[in-house]
């Protein structure tokens, strides 16, 4: 690598193919003559700290279009670049990450649900298949718009809302981890929000009479559902092993919200839950709610086709109301339903500590549910029957 002072003239005799010449008035600049054509280029170490970052090279143009006094001029802006510690190379950092591979990264995050990650798979793997392995980089407005047209004429609004949703997250999290993702194209959709849940007041009396038709097992699964107000995956997962007898409290593993939860059982929960235990005891099933026919081995499906009940999410809202007609107070009546308390504040409550506190609320629940079904219970009473009140 020979260095010379290039003039216009000698820059003209340089064979092609004879390698770099470098400039003695400019640092950095270079003839680079190829075997067809001959470039100026400009080279430097990038320096930060004192430290050696790397050594980049820039081409600045060929030699038969510019001269050499606007190819110093170029040189020396690039240097002073490379001086501060600039690589005037560097773009944008691109991972080119795929839909798939954002997919994975949000899902390793944070811990979610079972039940939450296998949507966002189904979502992607399902409804997403054609563009799990895109670069999301590469997914403009106009084709996600098209995606979601399509999913609503297909499948309908709910289910092209749910992976949009989905889909929008997964590429906030490519957006972190790839700088040339400076928007998200699902925002620009105008997805609707869920609609509110309708649920009908509950007649309590007929609401008993008519659980009276279930078997036992399913029969005590309804009644535990709306003393509990606790969540489908919760109440169905419940082991034979998570109920204290002693203390009159049940566990529950499976919380939407993360670990488990101590709920303080009502008397009358409590000795229902007792009967059960005792009675599904020679079936030798771990779970609660036993079932032979199912895979699991415990009740999957609570709710009833031929029966005029509720489904388990309506029986948090009937929860819910009978709590506040209760005068359980608001705080009380979250914790008791495994919710998380608003704010800062809330993450500083821990409802398994409160177990005692929140047992006459709990017990508030039970008495304004069997006051609502005197009716329905007096031929019980009467018969001194295990459902007396």
């Amino acid at each position: 690598m020979a260095v010379i002072n290039l003039t216009e003239a000698r820059i003209r005799d340089l064979e092609l193919g004879s390698g770099i010449w470098r400039d003695e008035q400019i640092k950095g600049l270079m003839v680079v003559c190829h075997a067809t054509t001959k470039t100026y280029a400009v080279q430097g170490d990038v320096r930060r700290n004192g430290r050696h970052v790397r050594t980049v090279r820039v081409k600045i143009d060929r030699v038969d279009r510019i001269g050499l006094r606007e190819a110093r001029n170029r040189a020396k802006a690039i240097m002073s670049q490379i001086q501060s510690g600039v690589d005037p190379t560097a773009g944008p950092e691109e991972s080119g990450v795929t839909v798939a591979k954002a997919l994975e990264i949000h899902l390793g995050e944070k811990p979610f649900r079972e039940a939450t990650e296998g949507s966002y798979r189904y979502h992607v793997d399902h409804y997403l298949a054609r563009y799990r392995n895109r670069a999301v980089a590469d997914l403009g407005r106009s084709e996600v718009r098209d995606i979601y047209d399509r999913l609503r004429e297909k499948s309908g609004q709910t289910t092209a809302s749910g992976v949009m949703r989905t889909l929008r997250a997964v590429i906030n999290t490519a957006m972190r981890m790839d700088e040339s993702i400076t928007s998200n194209p699902v925002s620009v959709l105008r997805i609707p929000m869920p609609k509110r849940r309708e649920v009908d007041s509950l007649d309590l009396s007929a609401w008993w009479r008519a659980s009276e038709s279930l078997s036992p097992i399913r029969r005590d699964l309804h009644r535990a559902m709306l003393l509990t107000g606790a969540r489908r995956s919760s109440i169905l997962q419940v082991r034979r092993a998570d109920i204290d007898l002693d203390k009159n409290v049940l566990t529950f593993d499976h919380m939407k919200t993360g670990g488990r939860m101590l709920f303080p059982m009502g008397t009358w929960l409590a000795g229902m839950i007792r009967d059960r235990l005792a009675e599904d005891e020679p079936l030798n099933n771990a779970w609660l709610w036993p079932s032979p026919l199912s895979s699991s081995g415990h009740v999957t499906e609570p709710k009833e086709e031929s029966a005029d009940l509720p489904s388990p999410h309506e029986y948090r809202h009937h929860a819910r109301t009978l709590f506040i007609a209760s005068g359980v107070p608001y705080a009380e009546s979250a914790l008791l339903l495994g919710q998380r308390l608003p704010g800062a504040s809330g993450g500083y409550v821990h409802a398994e500590h409160l177990v005692e506190h929140l047992r006459p609320h709990a017990q508030a629940l039970e008495n304004k549910v069997l006051a609502g079904c005197r009716p329905a219970l007096k031929a019980i009473e009467q018969t001194g029957g295990r459902n007396a009140a």
